[in-house]
């Protein structure tokens, strides 16, 4: 399992990175970040299983770290690491989801221990979720708790047939159940998969766990999603990053033909068949395609439906290449130079680059790295200053773990030579 690590004390961080028997366990660390605002970009990029946190960071904290990842991508293991003994800390931690709660410092065993717990908590969650969809496939969806109705409703929604008073009914009837729908901006996501039943479960899953922002529908070919904003920009980032989540758990699922379309966003009930159908023709696109790519996620651009955008990310890489030995670089800057949302960008990138905003900062850094290797006697602590690292061990770990080599031993083989 995919572990991520967040904590604001580089004592911390570099303890458990280095102390950590990793090679020795079934646990991968895939990334560390000093607080939650760096640390989700990555966190979406590295689709781990396990997060470990502090609670006490800088710009967003664990709890508020947690908050997000219990609603976007509900299925991540969350550990808690903290210096503070204190119930409410502990109180809020359970309310989220939390499966562990440790205080600092802590040491290897501890740690092995509660990965191990929070592994076959997780796995035994996924035999749950397997065999519960297999007893409602043989229910033939019978359903007694108005899940039924409140589909059928939000798919009414998304109906060539509906009229605009269609809408407004449907989300009155909505309201009287207790889901409200009503939102000052809606986008439509429509996703396609393979197999349909096992891809949908998935789906009402995660938007039961979403906080009432997102609603499904199922369809014939995989199912729908309505998602609500407070603003353009909010319904925009919810829907890019539930359609990222969604994806990731289609795959853990095993689903395949994984295609989906993000529409446009609209103000009006009335419009949201309008959102539905520019999401549905991006569906298409992806399909006419017919790429055997497990996973295509069809993005909304203005003036260019099938979501090509090679111009933006051409200026995101030279953005890069310009601001990468920041060492406080971070997606939601790039995001900003190039006028697009977190999400939306995240997921471009992605597709058009064939690697994440993460992996291409550290295709840069090392680039830089390798060259001042080769080309001159600097120290290794003042490499890794130069290429973006404060951390000069996070660096050398970087650096092997891309490599294969330490920074000492790439320059002894590589010293003077061109790459």
């Amino acid at each position: 399992m995919k572990v991520f690590l967040v904590d604001d004390e580089v004592v911390i961080r570099e303890g458990i990175r280095e102390s950590f028997p990793w090679e020795d366990t079934p646990y991968t660390l895939v990334g560390e970040a000093p607080d939650g605002e760096m640390a989700l970009p990555m966190i979406r990029d590295t689709n781990p299983d396990i997060v470990i946190t502090d609670i006490k960071m800088p710009f967003m904290d664990g709890i508020d770290l947690c908050k997000v990842l219990r609603t976007q991508m509900p299925w991540i293991g969350i550990v808690i690491l903290s210096g503070y003994d204190e119930f409410e800390y502990a109180r809020q931690c359970i309310q989220l989801g939390v499966r562990e709660y440790l205080l600092k410092p802590i040491a290897a065993e501890e740690l092995r221990k509660a990965l191990d717990k929070v592994s076959a908590q997780l796995n035994e969650e996924k035999k749950q979720r397997e065999h519960a969809e297999s007893l409602r496939a043989r229910m033939n969806g019978t359903n007694t708790d108005g899940r039924f109705l409140k589909e059928k409703l939000i798919g009414s929604l998304f109906s060539d047939e509906a009229m605009e008073e269609d809408a407004t009914n449907a989300l009155k009837q909505l309201q009287a159940m207790g889901s409200p729908v009503n939102a000052s901006h809606y986008i439509v996501v429509d996703a396609a998969f393979s197999p349909v039943e096992k891809g949908q479960e998935a789906a009402s899953t995660l938007a039961e766990g979403s906080g009432g922002v997102v609603h499904t529908s199922g369809s014939r070919t995989g199912t729908r999603l309505l998602t609500l904003g407070a603003s353009a920009r909010d319904a925009e980032e919810r829907a890019y990053a539930f359609a990222s989540s969604l994806a990731t758990e289609l795959e853990r699922m095993g689903c395949e033909k994984i295609r989906i379309g993000i529409g446009d966003i609209v103000e009006k009930p009335a419009d949201i068949l309008g959102s539905f159908k520019s999401a549905r023709h991006i569906r298409h696109i992806l399909e006419e395609r017919n790429e055997d790519s497990a996973l295509i996620l069809g993005v909304r651009e203005m003036g260019d439906p099938a979501g090509d955008t090679p111009s933006v990310i051409s200026d995101a890489k030279v953005y890069m290449s310009r601001n990468f030995c920041n060492p406080n670089l971070m997606l939601q800057d790039v995001a900003k130079a190039v006028n697009m949302s977190n999400s939306r960008f995240s997921t471009v990138f992605s597709q058009q680059s064939g690697q994440t905003f993460t992996e291409y900062l550290i295709f840069l850094r090392l680039g830089k790295a390798r060259e001042l290797l080769r080309n001159t006697d600097m120290k290794s602590s003042q490499i890794a200053h130069e290429t973006g690292y404060n951390d000069a061990h996070y660096f050398s770990y970087i650096f092997k773990k891309n490599t294969g080599m330490t920074p000492s031993e790439y320059r002894a083989q590589n010293q003077n030579k061109p790459e």
